[in-house]
């Protein structure tokens, strides 16, 4: 039985202090005056852990080994940020902060890559992810049991718990007390609301649908060194203020002064074992056109979900001649993504939706199955606001082009966008492979195919359908809606046994027992909250249990 709000409100309002003693980063320096004093590893140091990767997963990962005394190397395949040189208030100025490297897609439902579930660079996809950071329900730890769909993962929420709890103070997040799935409150009140939310709010009030402002990532109100949101509508794009949380902000510099080294334009190209393959002793990357060899203790991967398949697939050896813990070829499977379609309705006043955080409301009453629809699990929905670009692009979707689009561009204030997060069914079919294609490197690429069940096609249905009433309840004129997807999760499942998954609760390969996955690949099912709260809390969690501390 989860403990009364009171409780938890009291849990939750812990002093600064105590956040500063565990992260001091919102406290330190710039993270860009810190990397002069950055210690640095040899490569042929043995350190105690390598970690490929410095998003979330990698970065939180990172951070607490170093807080507990390890000597750690995080790799990072992208540079190492400047906020104020690299990111700039621009759409198509902002393309650098993604993933670019090329990719194959297929499968009867093609998944565009790129913008809106890959990162690169130190900080990785929460660089330029839009700030929510919501929690999974309880429900969704035991999907097949309560539901007969999905996977049930081999630790509850309750288990988790504590874990959310940190990341959510030490980010912070900001939001109204939350009564869903577990309710909770926040560290930090609510944003102020823009046009964009009074119209959900609206619309929301008048269908009798409780909705309510956050969770969001972002200072309301200056925490340590770093200032309030100045609501400048580019959240998408890299916060250049800071108030958005990333790991390049919020991991990061504690990382750097507890002793780890984060070593940016790194790519890592493979993992290597002993002869007999039983344990992993480094590995290789490609840092300014030479190869080196990085020793390591230990290794932890945290290359996303189609990255870390990716490097398993290409460090194949004679005991893993299919990819390294790929014994049960469950590497590279069930992969998902969430269903995130987009509608827009047209109101007669100004609604200037970039003038807030994207995600600003939000409402989770769908969120769980309802025995009374004829499909399983739900979905969330949101504020999202398009910037011109990208408004554009959805309008041209729609058909409309030369005087009609130009016309409809001048009409862009006057738009108000909601977006569903469909909570889409883990399938085996749906996987990363190694394609024919080569890289830069000479490694072959990552190839996603991607297909629909019909539980799926329902879910998108559904979620639109309670978009355009919302919309049409707060008065809009005008209807638009553009199918997309959203988030990347799995590709190297947790699971209770070998044959079940890649890695245990603690994040530990089965196949190998100094090898870890510390990233969003290893959700076995993904709910229809925005996953980085999450990948954060199950990093944290696992670095817990490997060095004996105290969640």
């Amino acid at each position: 039985m989860s403990a009364p709000w009171w409780q938890t409100l009291k849990e939750t309002a812990r002093p600064q202090g105590d956040i500063r003693r565990r992260n001091a980063s919102a406290w330190l320096p710039h993270v860009t005056e810190l990397r002069s004093s950055m210690r640095h590893f040899a490569d042929q140091d043995e350190v105690d852990m390598v970690v490929v990767g410095c998003g979330a997963g990698g970065a939180t990962f990172t951070q607490r080994l170093a807080h507990a005394g390890w000597r750690v190397v995080c790799l990072e395949a992208g540079p190492f940020w400047d906020p104020e040189r690299d990111w700039v208030s621009d759409e198509s100025g902002s393309h650098h902060l993604y993933w670019n490297e090329p990719r194959v897609i297929g499968g009867s439902h093609p998944v565009p890559l790129g913008s809106n579930n890959s990162g690169r660079g130190v900080g990785g996809s929460m660089v330029h992810f839009a700030g929510y950071a919501p929690r999974l329900h309880p429900s969704d730890f035991r999907t097949r049991t309560l539901d007969g769909v999905g996977a049930d993962w081999p630790l509850s929420y309750e288990e988790l718990r504590p874990h959310y709890r940190r990341l959510e103070q030490e980010l912070p997040v900001a939001g109204q007390f939350w009564p869903w799935g577990d309710p909770h409150p926040h560290p930090h009140p609510p944003h102020p609301v823009g046009g964009n939310g009074e119209v959900m709010l609206q619309g929301c009030a008048a269908l009798g649908i409780e909705a309510r402002v956050g969770p969001v990532a972002i200072v309301n109100g200056r925490f340590g060194n770093r200032p309030h949101c100045i609501y400048r509508g580019f959240c998408l794009q890299g916060c250049k203020v800071n108030a958005k949380a990333s790991p390049l902000i919020t991991h990061v510099p504690d990382a750097i002064v507890h002793g780890a080294e984060i070593r940016a334009d790194a790519m890592v190209t493979r993992v290597e074992t002993d002869p007999q393959g039983r344990r992993v002793t480094g590995v290789r990357y490609v840092r300014r056109g030479r190869e080196h060899f990085q020793r390591a203790a230990a290794v932890a991967i945290a290359g996303y979900s189609i990255e870390t398949p990716r490097l398993l697939l290409n460090s194949a050896n004679s005991r893993f001649p299919d990819g390294l813990c790929n014994d049960h070829d469950l590497v590279g499977r069930y992969v998902m993504v969430q269903g995130a379609p987009q509608t827009a309705g047209r109101f007669p006043d100004e609604i200037r939706m970039y003038k807030a955080p994207p995600p600003e409301v939000s409402t989770e009453e769908f969120y769980e199955t309802d025995p009374g629809k004829p499909y399983r699990r739900g979905y969330a929905i949101q504020t999202v606001s398009p910037l011109p670009i990208t408004w554009a692009e959805h309008v041209a979707q729609q058909g409309h082009w030369g005087k009609d689009l130009r016309q409809r561009m001048t009409d862009y204030c006057h738009w108000a966008t909601l977006g569903a997060l469909c909570e889409f069914l883990p399938q085996a079919r749906n996987r990363v492979t190694l394609a024919d294609e080569k890289d830069r490197h000479g490694l072959p690429v990552a190839r996603f195919d991607h297909y629909h069940c019909d539980n799926d096609d329902l879910l998108l249905e559904a979620a639109t359908r309670t978009m355009e009433r919302i919309l049409r309840a707060a008065g809009a004129t005008e209807l638009m809606t553009i199918e997309r997807y959203a988030h990347l999760v799995g590709g190297c499942r947790m699971g209770r046994t070998p044959e079940e998954g890649v890695v245990d609760a603690d994040l530990r390969t089965f196949a190998i027992p100094n090898l870890f996955i510390t990233d969003g690949s290893v959700l076995p099912t993904q709910g229809s909250a925005n996953p980085a709260l999450t990948i954060m809390a199950l990093a944290d969690r696992a670095a817990t249990q490997l060095t004996g501390g105290t969640p």
